[in-house]
């Protein structure tokens, strides 16, 4: 027999995920469908570089089946889509997880271990896990060319990272500057502004925050009288205080000094507090209690408004040094610094002092803060900096996180600038518990010890209390930043970097960003277009080893330098260095490299990074020894260069780069942390380098949480292991499950009850349509290369599937062209649920059933096959494994099949077959089938039993025109005998309306109870117009109000022997009542049901004629005798005859209505 299609006897996805891969790897079907494409038009994607030194999660199936989705379908379109896999090999993932593995931290580099040890350790530590990322990229389906990965230390792709660089030093966006940065102590690096907005950077902790009184050196008049007076300043870095150097008030804000007491030590104070913030920091109710009225202890503390002052008032007063460890000092021309504490502890003025919190004075550390840094300098304030052993300028607090120790200092900086006796118990103190290596053991940060111990921040709190030098300590939430890789607090420090001038291009990235097509749209004009409108200069210096270096060498003095932009370059300039003397030799030289040749054998006898780069001086104009500055670059700068660094360019494929063959993309995607990383990376090198954007089309995918709505994680222990996900349920209803459950950028809650479903659901209902079709049409023969019969000569049902079909490949094009796969899942879903299933199938199962291969049964195999083969054609995309499974179960052996689904073209809309009449004419049938099923369901009526009328109030001869075209299809399926049309003006059912309050309210507030009473008492032709019009018109005190028929519900009531359902302007009234002869058939029909169950039970061919004996019941013998010609055709029976059955014959047929009711099934003998 000529293509016969495949049954099976169970049906298991996983197994079926296995089973095609084979094939795929088999027949190299990722590179066939590459193949087939070559020469088309170019869909340019690229993928963002995983690491590798962690294993993959199953949000990574999310992301990487979003990406999946849009290369197969625009393959399926007819593009040539290159898929180039990478890894992302530096920065500081990679070298934190290392430090772990050897236990040891950064300042054991060098020291413990040699940097080339360490470097050496990162190459093995960042491809650890490429094993398992391989493996789920196969298992998963993700197509994607690992065999010729780009990887970020290959010294190719680090060169054209140079020549990027070189670029924007030559437009002058390249420079050094030293500036207050966030700084991670647990990294050991300074962090870009990017970094720390990273999701879940910023974050609410709760610390011991203090507001400080400053002693007044010179007071007012008014400040005097009444005990010390004092500045207030509140901070929540206490740890900050002892570098205290100034206070700042705001320009336009007013200040108050006020008579009152401490609430610690009873002693009378005079201080100065902004107006604004009188009632935070003092109780109103104390207001008008007599200060001399006071007795400590006392819980209302009386106050005395005793001067007012505008902040310029106060700017260039006086204050002693709060904590006086150590005194400020200035640097000199020649180097050489100076105590000057003269010019210190003064009030200054700042604009962005406020009133929101705190005392509307801030406190001032220059060296921890960069708004701090800004007002001390414009205002002459000396830093407090303390000069280490080097003779170098430092804070307070070392890169490590702690106070330096006196034995750090230099020793005559420590004679005349620090105060010993008072600094000696703090040297040495962590300023946050997390950097204190007693809770940093082996790599493991117990932060639950850390929580519990005392902090710096108590500890200076306990002892300005006992001194006192606080008015009030208090425990507060706040928001502060986090290191994105080692999770612990971060510091603002000043440091010494470089900086690409992204502010300089603001404005044109900002106009770039407006022709990228973002998926969600508001991601691109709120998260990222708000990011760009307050963008900063980009830190690009890293304080690390294991990354790309900076290729900028300078003279010791800093006079001159050079930015390297190959390595052809680097090569010249070292025969330079080595003809001055500088160098002894050209170690690229020595090592056989030739410049020029690009071959990976060539670059690979040479390595650009540290140390070996940092052998390397160069030689200056003047002839200067050039030093290699020592930074790395933000990890985030090589995964931006990507576009250009995989292909090498623009060593090599320049021409196809400027020809834009391969740039920009046309699409990428990642999660919405990406948004202030790579998104931005590639955005900001491409349009400060190319003057255009890097992607056209961007998804920001969400988060995958579990089902409580948590983030996932190990330590939580509710993490979702993707390989035994995969082993369990197979990958296409994981991807299903992800890409139709929610939008592909919002936050999905993962679920296995989820997955189950979608299993059971979708890809259940679409195994069993196949199953029911290739069942019937191998015992028919049917031929799918048969002449079709044409659209317009097949019966309304299928000209509607059909229709109904091709609005379906229409809609799903429509979605994934605009990057939407969330509706392109979920419309195929409903209609293989919906509309083929459990419509089309189920209410043509008769024409598959026995009988000849005349037309209309041939009609009905070819509209199932083209539903059936479409579908995978459309699903293929998001769901690869299965749809390539039924493809060809469904094609193999035709002439134009192709071997997978993956190289076949996606489905094109034959807009003739469109009849979008016939689609609303069916729609309406369904839904009063579906109306009419719930009635009976209500009366507990089963569908088997025939009822004798459905009644339904028609608005217009449009209406009831569109619903008779289906009455036949409507009483099959509900099984009544007749529909009644009635007008509305009839009467025969009363309608109520009830109006919706949430719509109506917020609308017509005030009168909305007099409307209320107006709409609830609206007559049945009042009803019936507002039915018909869509709205109505009623009069409240004299004023026209119009209601729409969306702010109300329209509802029709129950009459006696009918029940009633609504739905829209749609009402459908149900006969119940059940007469003899109704009662007799629901019988037949319910025997009919039983028989074939037993058929099936039994195994007998669906062909297998039978002879059936019904056991006597006087409830069910005139049914029996009445329907005997009915049950017999429908069951395929030779006879039906009621007599006794012998015991060992009998077959329950489980009726519960009729105790006993027996048959006996045999097949009938073959003549």
């Amino acid at each position: 027999m000529k293509n016969k299609f495949k049954e099976y006897s169970n049906f298991n996805l996983s197994d079926i995920n296995k089973e095609v891969l084979e094939k795929w790897d088999a027949g190299n079907i990722f590179a066939e469908s590459m193949k087939t494409r070559e020469g088309c038009p170019s869909f340019v994607f690229y993928e963002g570089p995983p690491s590798a030194n962690g294993m993959p999660g199953i949000h990574h199936v999310m992301a990487r089946t979003i990406k999946d989705i849009f290369c197969r379908y625009k393959t399926m379109k007819g593009y040539h889509v290159k898929r180039k896999a990478g890894w992302d090999t530096h920065g500081l993932p990679v070298e934190l997880g290392v430090e772990k593995s050897l236990g040891i931290t950064k300042e054991d580099i060098g020291k413990k271990i040699s940097v080339d040890d360490y470097n050496a350790a990162c190459r093995r530590e960042v491809m650890k896990y490429t094993k398992e990322w391989e493996d789920l990229t196969h298992k998963m389906g993700y197509w994607v060319d690992t065999s010729n990965p780009y990887i970020t230390y290959d010294n190719r792709y680090m060169e054209s990272v140079w020549w990027l660089l070189r670029q924007l030093y030559d437009k002058g966006y390249l420079y050094k500057g030293y500036t207050i940065q966030p700084y991670s102590p647990a990294a050991g690096t300074g962090l870009s502004s990017h970094e720390l907005n990273q999701p879940g950077c910023y974050r609410d902790v709760k610390d011991t925050t203090c507001i400080a009184q400053f002693r007044i050196k010179e007071p007012k008049p008014e400040m005097e009288g009444w005990g010390t007076p004092y500045f207030l300043a509140w901070t929540t870095t206490p740890w900050t205080l002892p570098s205290n150097t100034a206070l700042c008030v705001g320009p336009k804000i007013e200040y108050v000094a006020v008579r009152t007491y401490n609430g610690y030590s009873g002693e009378k104070i005079t201080v100065v507090v902004a107006k604004p913030l009188l009632y935070k920091l003092f109780s109103q109710k104390a207001e008008g209690i007599a200060l001399n009225d006071y007795k400590a202890g006392d819980k209302l503390i009386p106050f005395e408004v005793v001067g007012e002052y505008a902040g310029p008032d106060l700017e260039g007063m006086k204050y002693e040094q709060l904590l006086p460890w150590v005194s400020p000092v200035e640097i000199d021309e020649n180097g050489d610094w100076h105590e000057a504490s003269e010019k210190a502890f003064r009030v200054i003025l700042g604009d962005y002092v406020t009133t929101d919190e705190g005392t509307g004075i801030v406190h001032i550390a220059p060296t921890f803060g960069a708004d701090d840094a800004y007002v001390a300098r414009e205002a002459g304030i000396p830093a407090l900096f303390m000069i280490n052993k080097k003779g170098e300028t430092r804070p307070m607090v070392d890169l490590t996180g702690k106070f330096y120790l006196l034995d750090e200092l230099d020793e005559k900086f420590v004679a005349k600038c620090v105060n010993k006796d008072a600094y000696k118990p703090y040297e040495g103190a962590w300023v946050k518990n997390a950097y204190d290596p007693q809770f940093n053991v082996d790599g493991k940060y117990d932060e639950k010890a850390a929580s519990a111990a005392e902090t710096l921040d108590i500890a200076l709190c306990m002892m300005m209390k006992q001194t006192h030098r606080v008015f009030k300590i208090e425990k507060h939430v706040h928001n502060y930043p986090h290191c994105w890789r080692t999770d612990k607090p971060v510091l603002y420090y000043p440091l010494d970097s470089w900086f690409i001038r992204t502010t300089a291009s603001r404005e044109r990235l900002m106009e770039l960003n407006t022709a990228i097509k973002w998926k969600p749209q508001s991601t691109g004009t709120g998260r990222f277009g708000k990011w760009l409108e307050n963008l900063n200069d980009w830190n690009l210096s890293r304080s690390r080893y294991w990354g790309t270096p900076l290729p900028i060498w300078r003279t010791e003095d800093g006079d001159e330098e050079k930015c390297i932009g190959s390595v052809k370059e680097l090569y010249n300039e070292i025969e330079k260095a080595v003809s001055a003397g500088v160098m002894k030799s050209n170690p690229y030289k020595e090592k056989g490299f030739v410049p020029d040749d690009y071959s990976a054998e060539n670059y690979n006898k040479i390595d650009l990074h540290r140390p070996y780069v940092d052998d390397i001086v160069l030689v200056s104009e003047s002839g200067k020894p050039m030093r290699r500055e020592l930074d790395l670059i933000d990890v985030w700068f090589d995964s931006g260069s990507m576009p250009y660094a995989q292909i090498h360019y623009p060593f090599e494929n320049k021409e196809a780069f400027d020809n834009r063959e391969v740039f920009p993309a046309d699409f990428i995607a990642e999660g919405v942390d990406q948004t202030r990383g790579w998104f931005f990376t590639l955005h900001a090198i491409a349009g400060m380098v190319f003057d255009t954007v890097a992607y056209k089309s961007v998804i920001s995918n969400g988060l995958v949480l579990d089902k409580n709505g948590n983030k996932m994680s190990k330590r939580l222990g509710n993490a979702v292991d993707p390989f035994g996900a995969i082993e369990k349920y197979g990958t296409d209803p994981l991807r299903w499950y992800m890409i139709s459950n929610s939008s592909p950028w919002d936050n999905l809650k993962f679920d296995t009850a989820g997955v189950e479903e979608v299993s059971r659901k979708f890809f259940g209902t679409l195994y069993n349509t196949y199953s029911f079709f290739a069942l019937y049409a191998n015992v028919d023969g049917f031929d799918a290369s048969m002449p079709q019969i044409p659209i317009s000569k097949r019966p309304e049902i299928d000209r509607w599937i059909m229709s109904l079909l091709n609005s379906l490949i229409k809609e799903v094009e429509t979605s994934l062209d605009d990057y939407e796969p969330t509706k392109a899942a979920r419309a195929i879903s409903d209609f293989v649920s919906d509309n083929l299933s459990n419509w089309y199938v189920r209410l043509n199962r008769k024409r598959f059933w026995g009988g000849e291969m005349n037309e209309d049964k041939l009609s009905a195999y070819q509209t199932l096959y083209a539903c059936l083969k479409t579908i995978t054609l459309l699903m293929a995309p998001i769901a690869p494994f299965y749809a390539d499974r039924l493809y060809v179960d469904l094609t193999e052996g035709n002439a134009d099949a192709k071997a997978s689904v993956h190289l076949a073209d996606f489905p094109t809309v034959d807009e003739s077959v469109i009849n979008k009449t016939l689609e609303k004419d069916m729609e309406t049938a369904q839904n009063i089938t579906s109306m009419v099923l719930a009635l009976r369901r209500k009366a507990n009526l089963k569908v088997r039993q025939p009822l004798s009328m459905i009644m339904i109030p028609v608005l217009d001869s449009k209406q009831k025109d569109s619903i008779e075209a289906m009455s036949l299809l409507i009483k099959n399926e509900v099984n009544v005998k007749t529909i009644k049309y009635v007008d509305g003006n009839e009467g025969v059912l009363v309608k109520r309306v009830k109006p919706d309050f949430k719509k109506l309210g917020p609308k017509y507030g005030k009168i909305m109870k007099q409307l209320a009473a107006e709409i609830a008492g609206m007559t049945q032709e009042e009803i019936i117009a507002f039915e018909k019009e869509g709205q109505f018109t009623f009069e409240i005190d004299n004023a026209p109000v119009c209601v729409e028929l969306s702010d109300v519900e329209i509802f029709s009531e129950d009459i006696p022997g009918w029940l009633v359902a609504n739905e829209g302007s749609l009402t459908v009234a149900l006969d119940i009542t059940v007469t003899d002869d109704l009662r007799k058939e629901g019988i037949a029909r319910e025997i009919v049901n039983r028989i074939q169950n037993i058929r099936k039970n039994i195994g007998l061919e669906i062909t297998d004629k039978i002879q059936v004996v019904i056991s006597p019941n006087p409830k069910t013998d005139d049914a029996v005798a009445e329907y005997s010609d009915y049950i017999a055709h429908q069951v395929l029976a030779e006879s039906i005859r009621i007599a006794e059955i012998p015991e060992n014959e009998r077959t329950d047929l489980n009726m519960e209505e009729f105790d006993n009711l027996c048959a006996s099934i045999k097949r009938a003998e073959t003549k």
